[in-house]
């Protein structure tokens, strides 16, 4: 049986009792536990419609198995027959789905004026003074834009204005946006089906992940790997300055997301930004994935390499309004000056409009009424703990790392050699889901587990999160050890039939061995 609804933020962060009591007014529930959300379609015609009408390179979570979701609220998830989803994958609602206050500040500007920024407004000025306090202090400039790619195609071309320059050093496995120009800077995308390639103004550093990376703390030392990696982008910056005269920016998220939750080394980037600044360019920390206190030690990931540590180009995006379309491009007076003085206007329809502005400020509220960064750092710390528990009982992960509510699992086919467990990765998320937690994986081999909740996600959850884990990993050890258990019965009686080792080596019991009931996942 699926869990049923809960009352929002009763096991994660407690929101105050007024706030509850507006989502279940919201919610149109009232806190009943039943679900009232009238349904237009049942789940296989919304399928078959979304076959007929949508793009087939829009993918869906779980494909053979799709989630219709209807309802949600805090970190979790509802489908349409009210099973309870526990949301482990969702940075883009970052204080929690339907937050009330979020809600309520879009309702109460959307009924009085919604405009585009060519007028006067205050939402607009308010909210750029409030998030660049936020920043350094140099980088006091606000470009307002829709998403996390036009956040990043806009600070190309900043940095191309303000260089002269053209190439672009990015990392190996990165990701940073759908549009085009940013398409050819992510090796994530050109280098695998359907990609192009590497352009010839394109340079990739090898991502600074010292597990499995170029360079790993097996052969050096963590500060030999952060010269080691750093000296790679150095030799970049040689490359493109006698090939085309210097660099244009250095474009890299602070931690690496789709690469596989990788943290950098300590002193990485204060050793990059000096060789690509010495090469004339420019550095940006793509905070889209990982700013707005995910890491818990501080708003913006980029900080935790050190207070020194201040890039020229900070982009912002998904956590920024909730859900809301609404991002950013924070930067230096001199480089927007630069891009000024071309004469060529930049003129963005929807970015920074009263409504947008409104709910990105509302989301600073909650963050910091509600302790959000502490949270962070509480339940992330309790994760890696419980995390790095399992690891002591179960031989397939091979690395826990991250920050705060940015977490990864390497899972591995055997600690020495690092092999990744690719398969098995995709098997546990499918388990997960079939236990109501949602989770994702990802990395160049799609091994490492992903944790990147709302920052709403309480100490409760996180014991279901490991509980869950922990039971099916447990399967998994049980289902092999049938295998190899079965697999010697076969050579003993000397029975060597070529379709049972078949069945077997697929991870499948024949029906002539016995495999214990307790295999099955008990939470």
């Amino acid at each position: 049986m699926c869990p049923q609804i809960e009352l929002a933020g009763a096991r994660g962060v407690q929101y105050p009792l007024r706030l509850r009591e507006v989502w279940f007014k919201l919610d149109g529930r009232q806190g009943s536990g039943t679900m009232s959300v009238k349904q237009k379609l049942t789940k296989e015609e919304t399928l078959q419609l979304r076959k007929k009408h949508i793009g087939p390179s829009c993918k869906l979570f779980f494909r053979s198995d799709p989630l219709k979701i209807v309802r949600a609220a805090g970190c979790y998830m509802y489908d349409e027959k009210g099973c309870r989803y526990l949301d482990c994958i969702n940075n883009v609602c970052h204080v929690g789905h339907c937050h009330p206050q979020v809600v309520s500040a879009a309702v109460e500007q959307m009924s009085v004026l919604n405009t585009n920024s060519r007028f006067l407004h205050d939402n607009l000025v308010l909210y750029a003074e409030r998030l660049t306090s936020l920043f350094p202090e140099k980088l006091n400039v606000c470009f307002f834009v829709n998403s996390g790619s036009e956040a990043n195609d806009l600070a190309i071309r900043l940095a191309r204005t303000h260089t002269g320059k053209k190439d672009v050093i990015t990392l190996d496995h990165a990701y940073h946006g759908h549009v085009t120009s940013l398409i050819d800077i992510s090796p994530y995308k050109f280098n695998h089906p359907g990609g192009e390639g590497q352009r010839d103004w394109v340079h990739v550093a090898p991502v600074p992940d010292v597990y499995r990376g170029k360079y790993t703390d097996k052969d050096f030392t963590v500060e030999e790997c952060t010269k080691k990696y750093a000296d790679e982008v150095k030799q970049l910056c040689d490359k493109a300055t006698k090939l085309h005269g210097g660099v244009s920016i250095f474009f890299a998220e602070s931690m690496q997301s789709c690469g596989g939750q990788i943290v950098y080394p300590p002193g990485y980037l204060r050793q990059v930004y000096s060789h690509v600044r010495a090469a004339g360019g420019v550095c940006l920390a793509d905070e889209v994935q990982v700013g707005f206190g995910r890491v818990g030690s501080h708003m913006w990931a980029f900080q935790t390499q050190g207070d020194d540590i201040v890039p020229d180009i900070v982009t912002l995006g998904k956590p920024m309004g909730n859900g809301h379309p609404v991002s950013a491009v924070i930067t230096t007076r001199e480089i927007a000056e630069s891009f000024g003085a071309t004469g060529m206007e930049y003129f963005n329809t929807f970015g920074g409009n009263p409504v947008s502005a409104a709910i990105a400020n509302a989301v600073l509220d909650v963050i910091e009424k509600e302790n959000l960064l502490d949270n962070a750092t509480k339940i992330g710390n309790f994760l890696k703990q419980e995390f790095n528990r399992l690891k002591g009982k179960h031989a397939i992960i091979g690395d826990v790392r991250g920050e705060g509510m940015f977490l990864g699992v390497d899972l591995v086919k055997n600690r020495e050699t690092r092999e990744p467990a690719t398969a098995e990765a995709a098997f546990i998320n499918k388990r997960l889901k079939e236990q109501y937690v949602l989770l994702s994986n990802d990395g160049p081999y799609r091994n490492v587990l992903k944790f990147k909740s709302p920052m709403v996600f309480g100490m409760e959850d996180a014991k279901e999160l490991v509980k869950k884990l922990d039971a099916i990993m447990t399967e998994m050890e049980a289902a092999e050890n049938i295998v190899t258990n079965g697999m010697e019965k076969l050579m003993v009686n000397g029975n060597h039939d070529p379709r049972q080792q078949q069945q077997l080596t697929n991870g499948h019991a024949n029906n002539n061995i016995d495999a214990p009931s307790e295999i099955q996942v008990k939470v």
